[in-house]
């Protein structure tokens, strides 16, 4: 393995960074009244690229969530979707919403909301865990089939206390978007600083150890040989991973398969070094959900209504996913 030096690091962020730059800006040419690219006037640029950093925002967790799990789990179906983590820190913050109006003053909400986001996708990632594990072990598929069963569960309960009180209001967003999700226009600052700290923060921990992810594919005797512990490292990046990820879920409800998608197209780019693939991909989830809520606008001009993106990279997650299945099998 290369030696990764800090030069080569900042290299490597500085391409993601200019390569998603240039992708954010055409994006913010795209707007939902006009057809085709046209630069926003400046009473609508500010908006615009508001929305457009709040969708990078969440696509680059949810991509970088999806890196770490793939290398922890040795599992190249797994996703933050997938595991429950998502559906989970969407119903938290979901529940959240009877208390807010009633307990706790205006001030403290956005936090609040995002400590029950980040209590939902801990509780829902150990009961999947714990389910997954045989004799200390997780066994990769029953991995899978246990988080498709919380995803649902979490749904069912979502549409039961959507049914008995429809009447709640606040927060960010309507109930759709705890569902499906999509970008939120009616945040309030606190919320997106909120989101942003803790993805920042989460992000600069899974680059740190992300040498170390290159050794999660090991068993473990050999990682141990090479002076890892794997068992600490497999805690730290899943508990790092599941709160990035409840950070953005928190704000955008729980959009599917970005965390699926990115990390192998990245993968198929430059390669399964852990180093240089969390940037690259978490730079794709970013530019890849810009495009997304871009297209919704585009659509909208013809549609009439604005699509929430989850409904967007549902479309091209699922068949994506389905070919991942068919290709392992056959190489089976």
């Amino acid at each position: 393995m290369k030696r990764w030096s800090p030069a080569r690091l900042l290299m490597t962020l500085g391409f993601c960074l200019i390569a998603w730059a240039v992708v954010a800006s055409a994006c913010v040419c795209v707007g939902s009244t006009t057809p085709g690219f046209r630069w926003p006037t400046s009473d609508l640029i500010q908006d615009r690229a508001q929305v457009v950093l709040l969708a990078s925002l969440i696509g680059a967790a949810l991509s970088g969530a999806g890196v770490v799990y793939q290398a922890i789990l040795r599992n190249p179906l797994a996703d933050p979707y997938l595991l429950g983590v998502s559906s989970g820190a969407s119903l938290c913050a979901y529940l959240w919403r009877f208390a807010a109006m009633t307990v706790i003053a205006e001030p403290t909400y956005a936090m609040s909301q995002q400590a029950f986001s980040f209590t939902g996708a801990l509780l829902a990632i150990a009961i999947v865990f714990t389910l997954s594990m045989r004799r200390g072990r997780l066994e990769p598929i029953t991995l899978l089939l246990v988080g498709v069963i919380v995803n649902s569960i979490n749904g069912s309960i979502f549409l039961l206390l959507n049914s008995l009180k429809r009447d709640i209001t606040g927060g960010s967003g309507g109930p759709l978007n705890f569902l499906v999700g999509g970008i939120q226009t009616s945040l309030l600052p606190s919320q997106e600083y909120a989101a942003a700290t803790g993805v920042a923060v989460c992000w600069a921990v899974l680059i740190f150890i992300s040498g170390q992810l290159n050794v999660a594919v090991l068993s473990e005797a050999e990682a141990t040989a090479l002076g890892i512990r794997i068992h600490r490292l497999r805690w730290v990046g899943l508990i790092t991973a599941s709160l990035m990820t409840a950070a953005v879920v928190a704000i955008s409800g729980p959009i599917g398969f970005v965390g699926l998608v990115c990390p192998h197209v990245a993968r198929l780019i430059v390669g399964t070094d852990q180093r240089r693939l969390l940037p690259v991909a978490t730079a794709m989830g970013a530019a890849l959900l810009a495009i997304a809520d871009a297209l919704s606008r585009h659509l909208a001009y013809s549609i009439h209504t604005v699509l929430p993106v989850g409904v967007l990279t549902g479309l091209l997650g699922g068949p994506f996913y389905l070919a991942l299945l068919y290709k392992a099998r056959h190489r089976r």
